[in-house]
């Protein structure tokens, strides 16, 4: 499946009134047309991640007429995430969900959704910016599983993880900075864990407000893991206490 791009204001403008879901938005920078303003307003009412780029950056796409706007259209429908909560809360006494932050290897992404398909997660969250966008390669490397994980945007990770806690879900954290491995935690609870990028972890602000943070075990010489990977070991030990319960 090949990412759908649109170009143009005004198509970009008709494809968000028609609620197709954009994942992103590119825009030239110093634009000041009263319809380019028309598509900025649409594009923080709507809390559509967008970004302002020279020229230079655009003129790939110059055989098309993209009058300094393209949209990345996103092969899946995300949800949102009050709406995700409660269909799973009437589902099951154990809700279990994934938060991503900043996880940039698209690759690295759909083999996590992959695994979150296999391992029964009721939803993954990720931040509207600063994550990888979901393209043909997550969908081949999730194997089929993006389409069988509601998937949701949010603003902002820390909101989601207040939302979460208010509705009673434990939020945590796999980090190599715990203190406890997460064979010493109990996991079987209505669960939130948040995976951080390999290369900075989960960020510190966010560290800060979880209700516990947890590790992987290491002993051998490599201390740290592929994000993938760790997520696939911490999600089975999920799966085996909730099995030996």
């Amino acid at each position: 499946m090949e990412k759908q791009e649109i170009y143009g204001v005004r198509a970009i403008i008709e494809c968000i009134e028609a609620k197709q879901p954009i994942e992103k938005v590119w825009l030239l920078k110093g634009q000041g047309s009263p319809l380019f303003k028309q598509l900025e307003q649409l594009l923080r009412e709507q809390h559509i991640a967008h970004s302002y780029v020279p020229k230079e950056r655009l003129d790939r796409f110059n055989t098309k007429n993209h009058q300094g706007a393209i949209a990345a259209i996103s092969p899946i429908a995300f949800v949102e995430l009050e709406e995700l909560i409660e269909r799973t809360q009437t589902q099951t006494s154990t809700p279990l969900f994934l938060l991503l932050d900043h996880i940039t290897d698209t690759r690295n992404l759909g083999a996590i959704i992959r695994t979150a398909a296999a391992t029964g997660v009721h939803g993954i969250i990720l931040p509207q910016t600063g994550s990888a966008r979901i393209t043909s390669d997550t969908i081949k490397t999730s194997a089929g599983g993006i389409f069988s994980v509601p998937i949701v945007k949010v603003d902002h990770l820390k909101d989601a993880i207040y939302t979460l806690q208010a509705n009673e879900i434990l939020t945590v954290g796999v980090s190599e900075k715990a203190s406890q491995t997460i064979y010493e935690t109990n996991v079987n609870t209505p669960l939130a864990l948040v995976m951080g990028s390999e290369e900075k972890g989960i960020a510190k602000s966010t560290l800060a407000i979880l209700d516990e943070k947890v590790k992987l075990p290491m002993q051998g010489k490599i201390d740290s893991l592929n994000v993938s990977v760790a997520c696939g070991a911490v999600l089975y030990e999920v799966i085996r206490q909730r099995n030996h319960q």
